[in-house]
């Protein structure tokens, strides 16, 4: 067993990862290994498991770095290791005081590892005067700090972090790695495991949550029926709605604590009691928890919304494909009958244009356009055309 196994279809980055938990071991490890790295690569190809594997092995005590045995592969793979921090946001960026924390903390020596090892999942989610403050502690990191940027394009970086990180790139990996990883990490059905890869486009963890969870079974199987299921303006205005509702839904149940909670807490730990009133130094802090919970709602909704828009452009995608005739397999093969009929009653200018509408529709979310709005607009371009 080894920490790298459920890099699915990176063989590539496998043996430089692997060389590089070697090399950290070295007599002079300072000088030979990067204290600097950008994991780049499409959603789903794996980033934060590279990144995890990476630091499991730099801080594994077996006699193979990465032996994914001893306590410390175990303990940075299960998120509790005291000199691993794994940063990620629930919000739409990474304050500029998270990231001063970061910076703080890579100056203190590891207690139990030979590194420290700093991931932070969202680096696209930086903006440029955030970057600006991590900049000087990756240009001269303390001897025994390591950094791991992940974003999707070393594009979405600044020119002056990426030059000095050394670039591992993903890739998408093929379906059939996908499900061999669930079939012998999840022991997920092999027949099962083929479906969700497919219908995830190698994203393996919404392949994962696709062959384990029915409720996300359930949701893509109603995000595809609302798009094949608009024959005018009425469906395509109910159907919007039913995927914002359920976007809505779905970003709640992942918020964790409620806003009314935190701040109950944060009065707690202030001695404020409750229908007292609230001292003047403390309404700021109080308004940055609701400010950090709207941050974290707005960029789940985002999320939940851009995921069902790539699975309806993935359908659009089947149809296109039935329709030129090509000798491809279907992403969502579980729909075949559907994508053949609508195949058939459509032509591939309708299928293109409708391709175009999910993609204008994401830009205008990204761009803070009235999410329902935009999800009306896009809805409506699915109506059978005379």
């Amino acid at each position: 067993m080894s920490v790298f196994d459920d890099l699915a279809g990176q063989d590539v980055v496998r043996e430089q990862l692997e060389r590089a938990a070697v090399a950290s071991r070295g007599s002079d490890s300072n000088s030979s290994m990067s204290q600097a790295w950008l994991f780049t690569g499409p959603p789903g190809s794996g980033r934060s498991n590279a990144a995890r594997a990476l630091a499991a092995a730099l801080e594994c005590t077996g006699p193979t770095p990465g032996c994914g045995e001893c306590s410390g592969c175990r303990s940075v793979l299960a998120g509790n290791h005291p000199d691993v921090d794994i940063v990620s946001t629930q919000g739409v960026t990474i304050t500029v005081d998270q990231t001063r924390g970061l910076v703080g903390g890579s100056y203190v020596a590891p207690g139990v590892g030979r590194w420290r090892v700093i991931i932070v999942e969202d680096a696209d989610r930086m903006a440029e005067r955030t970057t600006n403050v991590l900049l000087k502690a990756i240009e001269e990191p303390p001897p025994t700090t390591i950094w791991i940027l992940c974003t999707p394009s070393p594009e979405d970086v600044m020119q002056t972090i990426r030059s000095r990180c050394r670039n591992i790139n993903l890739v998408v990996p093929a379906p059939d790695d996908v499900a061999e990883l669930l079939v012998r990490r999840d022991h997920v059905d092999p027949e099962m495991a083929q479906v969700a890869a497919r219908a995830a486009q190698s994203h393996i963890g919404r392949a994962r949550a696709l062959a384990l969870d029915p409720e996300a079974g359930r949701q893509r199987k109603d995000t595809l029926k609302a798009a094949l299921s608009v024959r005018g303006a009425g469906d395509a205005v109910i159907g919007a709605q039913r995927i914002m509702n359920v976007a809505v839904a779905v970003a709640q149940s992942k918020s964790g604590t409620s806003k009314d909670e935190d701040i109950a807490e944060l009065k707690r730990s202030l001695g404020i009691e409750e229908g007292t009133r609230v001292p003047p130094a403390v309404r700021a802090q109080i308004r940055e928890v609701e400010e950090e919970h709207k941050r974290r709602a707005t960029r789940a909704k985002r999320d939940e919304l851009d995921r069902a828009m790539i699975d309806m452009l993935s359908l659009f995608r089947d149809v296109l494909t039935v329709q030129l005739g090509a000798d491809v397999a279907l992403v969502n093969g579980d729909f075949a009958r559907e994508i053949e009929g609508l195949a058939g009653a459509s032509t591939p200018e309708q299928s293109v244009e409708r391709m175009d509408a999910i993609s204008q529709a994401r830009t205008r979310i990204a761009g803070n356009v009235d999410p329902l709005l935009a999800v009306e607009a896009m809805m409506l371009a699915f109506r059978p055309q005379a």
